[in-house]
């Protein structure tokens, strides 16, 4: 054994560090989600890309709601964008609802429907990561590899007092590196699922980034961060993204049957694919699509803000009621409330023709 000095955190923890991560989750984590207690990668893979920034509570309708439409990987393949984004509607970051739908078709038509076995052929896959690979390889197919995502990585780098700046592609791969040296010995093959489980766990329940619960953790007594007193100082990540903000006017027109009409938005740029009410760069431009009768109806809306992940959205809606029902075009077309429903759509579109805006 190499002298205390030259081994990494993870050699000096191992395998205590994982036995007891097992033995908790056997006893305290969480087994009653729908997702859990399968080993069909359909629907743990399903589970891992909803629950990517999104919380469990949030997921579990859509979790049921996408089974009960597409219950196979082979009629969700099968489906059209139009339908995934519908379900998924509400959901936001869309890329995840595109990808997983092109994942489907790939998996249909490289592997004959059959999910691949190891994390390595998995990322071959659109949408698939690194961490997510190793999910359903390690849950369905027994596959000793490391988890490390945004839960775990504060787990880990404040077990190990790891400091380095996540924001470097170099530290992190260390912590891949670390998160490696930690898994169950090969010798305990069925024990992956249970240590995947729990680190999971760990992380969305009890090492919180806010006032973790250190007093509750089975890891606690070998935390570097715990030790030191200063668990909220982990993960290190310096490089922020630059918030910006828009304002956009968005065209909330209604014919007299009272339809609403919706145009299908470009396939790259904000919102892509989604159903979306027109939206224009400034008041004046949306006017003047307008024919004069329509623009006498024309009146403003309460705006409001929209945030995503780096940027504020100042949506400024216009209602207009247009005197004669233009045809419908490639582009777009006149929904009824029942139609729209159906719809992959903004949530700030969903939630204004909610409000009856």
């Amino acid at each position: 054994m190499p002298p205390e000095d030259l081994r990494s955190g993870a050699q000096r923890i191992a395998p205590t560090f994982a036995d007891n991560v097992v033995a908790w989750q056997q006893s305290h984590g969480r087994s009653e989600l729908p997702w859990q207690n399968t080993q069909d990668p359909y629907r743990v893979w399903l589970s891992e890309v909803m629950l990517q920034q999104t919380q469990v509570s949030t997921v579990l309708g859509y979790f049921a709601r996408f089974l009960d439409r597409f219950p196979t990987v082979q009629s969700l393949a099968a489906g059209t964008e139009d339908e995934v984004f519908g379900l998924w509607s509400g959901l936001g970051y869309y890329s995840r609802a595109r990808n997983m739908h092109r994942c489907a078709q790939e998996v249909v038509s490289r592997f004959g429907g059959e999910f691949p076995r190891t994390a390595a052929e998995l990322q071959t896959l659109p949408g698939i990561g690194r961490s997510t690979a190793a999910a359903v390889a390690a849950f369905c197919f027994g596959e000793r590899v490391a988890i490390l995502d945004g839960n775990v990585k504060r787990l880990l780098s404040r077990v190990l007092g790891f400091g380095g700046d996540l924001a470097s592609a170099a530290q992190e791969r260390a912590l891949w590196n670390e998160a490696t040296e930690l898994l169950p010995p090969a010798s305990a093959p069925r024990a992956i699922g249970r240590y995947t489980q729990g680190l999971m766990d760990l992380g969305a329940t009890v090492c919180l980034p806010r006032k973790p619960s250190c007093i509750i953790c089975p890891v606690a007594e070998m935390c570097v961060a715990r030790e030191e007193g200063t668990p909220e100082k982990y993960p290190v990540k310096t490089r922020k993204l630059r918030r910006t903000a828009q304002s956009l006017w968005m065209l909330n027109a209604r014919d007299p049957q009272g339809r609403v009409w919706l145009e299908k938005r470009p396939a790259r740029g904000i919102w892509a694919g989604l159903y979306c009410l027109p939206v224009f760069e400034s008041r004046s431009a949306l006017l003047d699509e307008l024919a004069p009768a329509d623009r006498r109806t024309a009146r403003d809306e309460a705006g409001f803000v929209h945030v995503l992940t780096h940027k504020d959205l100042h949506l400024h809606p216009i209602s207009v009621l247009c005197r004669e029902s233009r045809a419908d075009t490639s582009e777009g077309g006149w929904f009824d409330d029942r139609e729209w429903a159906a719809l992959g759509m903004p949530a700030p579109v969903r939630k204004l023709l909610t409000s009856g805006g």
